[in-house]
């Protein structure tokens, strides 16, 4: 039985991407969600879905691609990636007639840096990033987080705004070991269900999506690359000594990690940096997106770094919704005083802390205050706990539940 279409955040900046561009790329991870989105978003219905998975279909399109495009007035072509000839018809339908919204594109790596696609649909094509689900859209409201509310409202009414959210409390720790992948998190009972669908989610990407990409010499080295982020998430990426740690040459990890990434499974978040006197460490810091798959990865039990990749996640959906993307970063100064997130929307920005105790101390948020001394036209700042209460825990700074606004 299918199961009912929730709404996904990024589903209207979908709707108005296809009010402009002839084409539309929807990437993501293998099994977010992106089939069932551009199957049952209401602006796609009467469009042809054609599955280039489907091996027949494939072998025609690798056969006569401006065929296949004929097939339909408006087309959603699944799993583009895996015919690339089809690339340079699309190209040549959009010249002779362009058409807002002909082509939907769906792909587990990121099509837009694909040689092929991001030379030939320059200037036609527009691309969407489709992240695991938000607590939110599980729970079928269609959005992430309150960020743009929080950045739109003056720090004093921030408490009376976060204490209205009590109906989405829940334990952290559960909703780590849900995660964002549609299925597990929405279908499976239990964690021990989630591992096995997590355990057959690798195999299925290190044996079927990595050779379609590009060839790797030895995925069990791949494989052991995924456990030692796995094991660092939110830590500052250092190559080599990762290089070292695993016995594997820092060009080949260099080359798993840029793999990674455009089949986002693994996010380098940049530090954030204005023109000030202060050096700021520029080396990204590394996450797994999906906390459960985080935390398979790593073993063991669910810790405060799983917690912050659950506020990243939202972080991203949210970004990734907005008709003008704002930046995600992190801060931290070279005497090691760190923000885990900066959200910068326009000249607002938002510092966010996040810490698993229930207790939150005013010494939790000391890197919120260097940050805010250091940037003093920046409102305040924000501590996400796995604790109950919403109040002012130092000056400047409000301490929520994570769940009050994740």
């Amino acid at each position: 039985m299918e199961r009912t279409f929730l709404p996904r955040a990024a589903g209207p900046l979908l709707e108005r991407l296809l009010e402009v561009f002839p084409v539309v790329a929807v990437m993501g991870a293998r099994q977010v969600g992106k089939s069932t989105l551009v199957r049952h978003l209401p602006a796609l219905k009467g469009y042809l879905y054609l599955s280039l998975d489907d091996l027949d279909l494939r072998l025609q399109a690798e056969a006569d691609p401006r065929v296949l495009l004929e097939r339909g007035d408006r087309l959603i072509l699944d799993e583009v990636q895996r015919v690339p000839e089809l690339l340079l018809a699309i190209k040549r339908s959009v010249d002779e007639a362009r058409i807002p919204g002909r082509f939907v594109l769906t792909g587990s790596a990121h099509l837009l840096l694909h040689a092929h696609l991001g030379e030939t649909l320059a200037g036609r094509a527009a691309h969407l990033v489709l992240w695991p689900m938000t607590r939110r859209e599980q729970r079928g409201l269609g959005r992430a987080g309150l960020w743009g509310e929080l950045l739109a409202l003056p720090l004093e009414a921030w408490p009376s705004f976060l204490r209205e959210a009590r109906d989405l409390r829940e334990d952290w720790r559960s909703a780590v070991a849900r995660g964002g992948f549609p299925v597990p998190a929405l279908l499976l009972k239990d964690w021990e269900e989630r591992q096995m669908w997590l355990r057959a989610y690798l195999q299925t990407y290190l044996e079927r999506d990595v050779p379609a990409l590009r060839a790797v010499e030895n995925l069990p080295e791949l494989r052991k690359l995924m456990e030692a982020l796995a094991l660092r998430s939110g830590s500052l990426l250092n190559q080599s000594e990762l290089a070292r740690d695993l016995g594997i040459s820092q060009p080949t990890v260099h080359r798993y990690l840029n793999l990674l990434e455009v089949s986002f499974l693994l996010v380098r978040l940049r530090g954030y940096a204005r023109s000030r006197t202060k050096r700021l460490v520029k080396s990204p810091k590394v996450y797994l997106p999906d906390p459960a798959l985080a935390l398979y990865l790593a073993g063991g039990s669910p810790s405060g770094a799983h917690l912050e990749t659950l506020v990243l996640l939202d972080l991203l959906a949210f970004r990734d919704a907005q008709k003008n993307p704002p930046g995600l970063y992190y801060w931290r100064t070279a005497s090691g005083q760190e923000v885990d997130f900066v959200l910068e929307v326009g000249e607002k920005l938002l510092p966010v802390e996040v810490k698993a105790t229930s207790r939150p101390t005013p010494k939790d948020a000391q890197g919120l205050l260097a940050f805010l001394a250091e940037y003093p036209e920046v409102p305040g700042g924000l501590l996400l706990h796995g604790g109950e209460e919403v109040f002012p825990l130092v000056d400047r700074v409000v301490a929520a539940p994570w769940w009050a606004v994740a």
